[in-house]
């Protein structure tokens, strides 16, 4: 904000007013002009309408950037046409080049008006999250506790919004600035008083209200916003102070807050709904300083009194509607925002916070994991909901069933597979129909670390699947079940005769599939296929049957094979294809065993 130095204040009676000048030309009939008062209503059209949405869905904090998409849209087209959007701060209106803005009466100009500020400057490359930040300033109400406007602007830190606070004083509009007179040194005197000082604990700029002026200066009658040139606080000195303020309030003020609050509960305070208002406006507080810890310590406070008093008790009562505030839906919307991007400075304190709530926020919960962007942020919230999956899993499959995003399907997945639901095989069952390909391979994952009979039914029955790669997938998983059952089925899909219609990738899948049993049978059977002479037809087809037998025994990956490798590769009655097929299994072999694809130690 750019600083002003006032102009002068106390002023004689002012002359009789002077003949009014002649009408100028009318700004509206310059084309350019006109463009630019358009552009600038097209903004206080969309800027209004947001206003209006946003009033309706005041409790909605997580969708007011979408609400104001098309003013800050509007704003980006102008800045980018014209340059920065000056408006002009009237009592009732914006105005650029004097045209008022906004076609209907509005409170916002008013707002920044009695708080001195005469001009908003919105320049190119004006973000959504400051207009965003821009529009809750200009909604907050000074009078019902908000800080002053230009203050809420101060802190903000908005780098592409500008504004210019009053500039000097004028007994009216009318006065000329030539007879407008102030004793200047009282003024300065003033100002020397109130910034001296001789401690660390300082501020370079003041703004003084007109109660201070008052009571200090003679024959002023009225200062309102007034801005006192000086040097700019340091980043260092602004770090600092802000460092000194959150300790403030994280070390002193709030513990003796919350000492205050239970003192008033402690010493018989029995109204329900001035309790119930006060601890709800703790709450509310906590949440925006995302102070987990201390609303926890409210929690297990309120536990321990209700156990003396009687779970009948008001305290009891008082517990419950803590809680019940605890888990409605604007308020872990607020933690959705928390979890959306950052990582939390204390995750066990969040965890403890969900899982303080009710099951009634189950449903608010499960919205709320679906705005949350940062995955370990959501693997934590989904292993909150797995200690509610456990008492009711109804919901969960209900949104397993119904939702549409195949993140939160794979979580639903997570959280049922997690709480040992007795029915889950059938639930994933129904996913193995899903048309999302990563989805069906990550159920298969989950579904194969059951080790149960129907679990195996369900990955031999993809065996059969018409995408390949479920099948693949299938035949990698299913040794893990039974290695005999598997080593019976994966030889039988070998010798069949539908074998040689399928693709390269699909066979050599099934030949490691097939050695990773680790069955004496399928080590065997491969050695078999090696030792086959071909004939004068068959060379090319009997090359890659024992090029497949090798990738079988690395499938296998022991000792034994890596040594039944190591004789192919020097064997020099083998195919030079095969030759060549089993260094390079070996190697990997060798790599697995040892670490290393050149020694054995």
């Amino acid at each position: 904000m750019p600083n002003r130095a006032p102009a002068a204040a106390a002023a004689p009676p002012p002359a009789a007013p002077a003949a009014a000048p002649p009408a100028g030309p009318d700004p509206m009939a310059d084309p350019k002009i006109r463009a630019q008062v358009d552009a600038g209503r097209a903004v206080a059209y969309h800027l209004l309408k947001g206003l209006k949405v946003i009033a309706m869905y005041r409790h909605n904090e997580s969708k007011y950037g979408e609400y104001l998409t098309k003013a800050w849209q509007a704003v980006n087209d102008y800045t980018t046409t014209y340059g920065p959007l000056n408006l002009r701060v009237e009592i009732t209106n914006f105005t650029i080049h004097k045209q008022e803005l906004f076609t209907e009466d509005n409170p916002m100009p008013y707002k920044f008006f009695k708080d001195g500020i005469r001009q908003i400057v919105f320049r190119d490359g004006f973000s959504l999250q400051e207009m965003t930040t821009f529009t809750m300033i200009a909604l907050s109400d000074p009078e019902r506790g908000a800080d002053d406007i230009n203050a809420q602007l101060w802190r903000a830190q908005m780098p592409n919004f500008e504004y210019i606070m009053v500039e000097g004083f004028k007994v009216d509009e009318n006065a000329d600035e030539q007879d407008v007179q102030v004793e200047v040194d009282q003024i300065v005197d003033y100002l020397q008083r109130r910034l001296r000082t001789n401690s660390d604990d300082y501020v370079r700029f003041a703004r003084l209200s007109e109660q201070d002026l008052e009571m200090q200066m003679n024959d002023i009658d009225q200062m309102r916003g007034v801005v006192i040139t000086g040097l700019t606080a340091t980043p260092d000195l602004k770090a600092k102070l802000q460092r000194e303020i959150h300790e403030e309030e994280n070390q002193r003020l709030f513990p003796k807050l919350i000492s205050a609050v239970f003192q008033v509960v402690e010493n018989g305070v029995t109204d329900a709904n001035l309790l119930g208002d006060m601890f709800s406006q703790l709450l509310d507080a906590m949440l925006l300083q995302e102070d987990f810890a201390i609303i926890n310590q409210v929690v297990l406070k309120l536990r321990a009194m209700e156990q003396r008093a009687g779970a009948d008790s008001s305290i009891g009562e008082l517990l419950r509607d803590f809680i019940s505030k605890m888990g409605e839906e604007q308020r872990l919307n607020r933690i959705g925002e928390i979890l959306k991007y950052a990582k939390l400075k204390n995750p066990p304190e969040v965890v403890k916070y969900l899982t303080n709530v009710t099951s009634d926020a189950v449903p608010a919960l499960l919205g709320t994991l679906e705005v949350i962007e940062l995955p370990e942020n959501r693997t934590l919230l989904c292993d909150v909901l797995v200690v509610f999956a456990k008492m009711n899993p109804d919901a969960f499959v209900d949104k397993l069933k119904t939702a549409d995003k195949p993140q939160v399907q794979r979580d639903m997945i997570y959280v049922l597979d997690r709480s040992n639901h007795p029915d889950k095989l059938k639930f994933f069952a129904s996913v193995l129909k899903s048309r999302n390909l990563a989805l069906r391979l990550e159920v298969m994952s989950i579904i194969a670390r059951g080790r149960t009979g129907e679990a195996r039914k369900l990955i031999a029955a993809m065996l059969d699947d018409e995408t390949l790669q479920v099948r693949l997938q299938a035949a990698r998983v299913l040794p893990e079940f039974d290695r005999e059952k598997a080593y019976v089925d994966l030889l039988r899909m070998v010798k069949d005769k539908a074998f040689e219609e399928k693709t390269p990738q699909e066979k050599e899948g099934l030949y490691v599939a097939l050695g990773s049993t680790g069955v004496p049978g399928a080590v065997n059977y491969f050695h078999a296929v090696l030792q086959q002479k071909a004939g004068l037809f068959n060379k090319q087809k009997m090359i890659a049957e024992k090029q497949l037998a090798v990738a079988g025994l690395s499938g296998a990956c022991t000792i034994q094979t890596a040594k039944l490798l190591q004789e192919i590769a020097e064997d020099k009655a083998q195919p030079q294809e095969v030759h060549n097929a089993a260094k390079m299994h070996l190697a990997r072999v060798r790599k697995s065993l040892f670490g290393s694809p050149d020694k054995e130690g």
